[in-house]
């Protein structure tokens, strides 16, 4: 499978710089977490990226081709806005987009009835969209995006308003999709379950990429703070800030983790030392310092 790069984009709707050298890489059988607050940037990559905006500079490439209307058709799309036909039956138009990519009318309607059925909807296969809960038309969207085997996913918030049940089951797909070798880029605010189902994150503030990396590096990244569970007050090292203290101890942050000896050491010798940890952030919280960064 080939490798997405989105290369120094930019983009201005009027005086408002929507993007501003955006540039990130989403590796075969990578789920790339695109994340950031609300106007930073996000839908509007990945509508360039489809061809649905156009760039006022940059460049997408499936690897080294320019992004046309040829690798298109080989693209899996979920935008925010769901695009599906309320008054039809929701096998009937799976199958219609799946000739829409090429698919012969068999291999379309075999492949919207196993799809159906891997999200639970296979008895729901003859119902029209509008009939469905809107969980579950979200479920038909995720289909739309599938049937024609992409070679690439791009999915604009595609686990918003999902109950548990069907987030873990478009969890599955997407996972599995991406050990095929499927290259799967998803937008989420769900900061836990991005964390949990990235192997990268890009997080993205006024149309340009901040940061990114794996889960794990990102969060290894934010402030160095340890925990310390002690009754004794005042004999923190050189070289550490405090930055709260409770009746269970201190939180301290320094600038090296190879100071974590250092500070062990001054607790034991000021008092009896119950509980000492390194605090690692969640995605959440790092995000946020990133934002008010």
């Amino acid at each position: 499978m080939p490798t997405l790069h989105i290369d120094h984009l930019n983009k201005s709707f009027g005086d408002n710089r929507a993007l501003n050298d955006m540039t990130f890489s989403v590796n075969p059988g990578e789920i790339y977490g695109f994340v950031g607050s609300n106007g930073a940037g996000k839908s509007t990559t990945m509508r360039i990226a489809l061809g649905v905006l156009s760039a006022d500079s940059g460049q997408v490439r499936f690897d080294d081709t320019p992004m046309n209307d040829d690798i298109r058709r080989r693209i899996g799309y979920m935008p925010e806005e769901r695009g599906l036909y309320g008054k039809e039956g929701i096998a009937d138009q799976l199958t219609y987009f799946g000739r829409l990519h090429g698919m012969s009318g068999k291999s379309a309607h075999d492949s919207a009835t196993s799809l159906l059925e891997q999200l639970g909807l296979g008895e729901r296969a003859g119902d029209k969209l509008d009939d469905l809960s809107l969980g579950n038309q979200q479920r038909v969207q995720l289909a739309a995006s599938l049937i024609h085997e992409p070679e690439l996913l791009i999915l604009d918030e595609p686990f918003s308003g999902l109950d548990p049940v069907a987030v873990e089951v478009m969890s599955r797909m997407l996972t599995e999709r991406a050990r095929q070798g499927v290259p799967v880029i998803f937008s989420s605010h769900q900061l836990d379950l991005v964390q949990r189902l990235s192997d990268r994150v890009g997080i993205v503030a006024r149309g340009s990429m901040v940061t990114e990396g794996t889960v794990d590096e990102l969060r290894m990244s934010g402030p160095v703070r340890f925990e310390v569970h002690t009754p004794a007050r005042g004999w923190y090292p050189e070289g550490t800030q405090l930055v709260s203290e409770t009746d269970h101890g201190v939180v301290l942050e320094t600038a090296d983790p190879a100071n974590d000896q250092q500070i062990l050491q001054a607790a034991i010798a000021a008092g009896p030392v119950h509980a000492f940890t390194r605090l690692i952030p969640d995605l959440t919280d790092l995000f946020r310092e990133v934002i008010a960064a």
